[in-house]
């Protein structure tokens, strides 16, 4: 045989060998499944986060991430603005499972994971004539608390229920768990927590005859 064919042959018989190769060698991307939640917690059973009924003024909200923007705003020493990753990973984490109760009479036990809101407030710095907490959802809907309840109590700010992230129904990409209170109280799709001297300021139901409290232990209606 020819000496210049036999490299020639060589070359070509390698090159299919590599291509071959490659092709066999080629890393597919791992298919993202749906995640599965948790129905139990230290041996207690938990309600599904199928259970709740939906409520909201406007519907779901679907937020995008990208964009997304948690504000801190108002008495406070430094206008804070935070993206979605940076509040959970800049603030430690605490899970708690604890019973969300809803006027019209129904009720959830959820394992709810997330940061303090007392953590977030401290990062912006509290002046001293703050009296009041109000959240603003990205639907318009609002709420308040005393920041005293606030501040002395570990209050969550939820990105997960049943160790899953939030589904838009639920309230992606964070919702405050009001312990203790009505289930009017725990506002979804929190964009804004604003540091106010208002102790008079009234939410969403609250503006509508509802208890500016929301206390479980006190009717859910006004001079009730």
């Amino acid at each position: 045989m020819n000496k210049i064919v036999v490299p020639i042959i060589f070359l070509v018989v390698a090159s299919i060998a590599g291509v071959i190769f490659s092709v066999k060698g080629i890393r597919r991307e791992p298919v993202e499944l749906k995640p599965v939640e948790i129905r139990e917690y230290e041996g207690s059973p938990l309600s599904s986060i199928k259970d709740f009924r939906e409520n909201s003024i406007k519907g779901p909200q679907y937020v995008d991430i990208g964009s997304y923007k948690l504000k801190v705003t108002g008495l406070v020493k430094r206008e804070k603005t935070f993206k979605y990753d940076e509040v959970i990973k800049r603030f430690k984490n605490y899970k708690k499972v604890l019973t969300l109760y809803c006027v019209e009479g129904w009720a959830v036990n959820i394992l709810w994971e997330g940061v303090l809101v007392r953590d977030i407030i401290l990062e912006a710095g509290v002046k001293d004539d703050a009296k009041t907490v109000i959240f603003h959802a990205v639907d318009g809907y609002t709420t308040s608390f005393p920041i005293e309840y606030i501040m002395d109590n570990d209050i969550l700010l939820a990105y997960k229920m049943n160790d899953v992230i939030l589904p838009p129904e639920r309230g992606f990409p964070f919702q405050r768990v009001a312990e203790d209170e009505w289930g009017y109280k725990w506002i979804k799709w929190v964009k804004e927590i604003e540091v106010s001297d208002n102790v008079n300021y009234k939410g969403y139901w609250e503006s509508r005859g509802f208890s500016n409290e929301g206390d479980l232990d006190k009717s859910f209606l006004e001079n009730q």
